[in-house]
């Protein structure tokens, strides 16, 4: 049986491998968005290694209402997570179809309301979880998260091949910990080289990591610095290229198959 979510836009956020920073691109961007005045989810698809209950500062069972599970909020964002429903010293060691599963019911068996934006934060790489997400809901596009280094764009040129193969629009991509550490100006080499956006670059903070330990995204500890400014700008230019896409559409009810 299908179950109804009145959600506008649906982004996924990818990257071809661990280590670049995507859950914290991911939580900043949601509350960027909220901060904007938009209505966001954020939603964690790393079933197996569920980090933003961390990253979002924010714990505990969600309560339910019926017969669905009602998201925690923090932050002005509503988020649920596999780390909300698993305790921290048990390992989810699930197959292929386990997964698929449970992508699907934190979609359609959680009370989301009504939202302007879902944002799902993806695993690293492309297997099972990008999959599910690609077949099961009408996503307005995808984000490619990297670093500037080779072996990172290395594995988002794998990352953008997998979305071109199941037809998902790469709404841009974005350079994370940019500077002296590790480079910069690969992201935008990157995208140059596919035609497609490039939504910045992201500069390394050490405050980045400390807020994301704490549980407060970076746009929140510390919103005039200029890895802040970076990810608010982004946030601005994803809204207004996907309000864009959907010119003159008044949503649509998100169906789950």
């Amino acid at each position: 049986m299908s179950e109804n979510q009145s959600i506008r836009h649906i982004i996924a956020v990818s990257s071809g491998k661990g280590g670049v920073g995507k859950s914290t691109v991911s939580a900043n961007l949601s509350v960027a968005l909220a901060q904007q005045g938009y209505r966001v989810g954020l939603l964690d698809a790393d079933i197996t290694g569920p980090n933003l209950p961390i990253i979002m500062g924010v714990r505990g069972y969600p309560p339910s209402t019926g017969n669905k599970l009602v998201p925690l909020v923090a932050h002005g964002v509503k988020v649920m997570s596999m780390g909300f429903l698993v305790d921290d010293s048990r390992a989810v060691i699930w197959r292929g179809p386990m997964i698929h599963q449970a992508i699907r019911q934190l979609l359609s068996d959680v009370d989301w309301g009504e939202l302007d934006f879902m944002i799902i934060d993806l695993p690293p790489g492309t297997g099972d979880a990008q999959l599910t997400l690609a077949q099961s809901v009408p996503l307005s596009g995808a984000l490619m998260v990297t670093q500037p280094q080779e072996m990172a764009l290395s594995d988002a040129r794998r990352g953008i091949a997998m979305f071109n193969q199941v037809d998902v629009t790469i709404l841009g991509i974005i350079e994370n910990m940019s500077g002296d550490f590790f480079g910069e100006g690969g992201g935008k080499r990157l995208a140059e080289a596919y035609g497609i956006p490039f939504l910045g670059s992201i500069p390394l903070d050490p405050q980045v990591r400390i807020g994301s330990d704490q549980g407060e995204p970076i746009v929140v500890a510390s919103p005039d610095s200029a890895a802040a400014e970076a990810l608010t700008q982004i946030a601005r230019d994803i809204a207004a290229r996907v309000e864009a896409q959907d010119e003159g559409d008044e949503g649509i009810t998100l169906t789950v198959d």
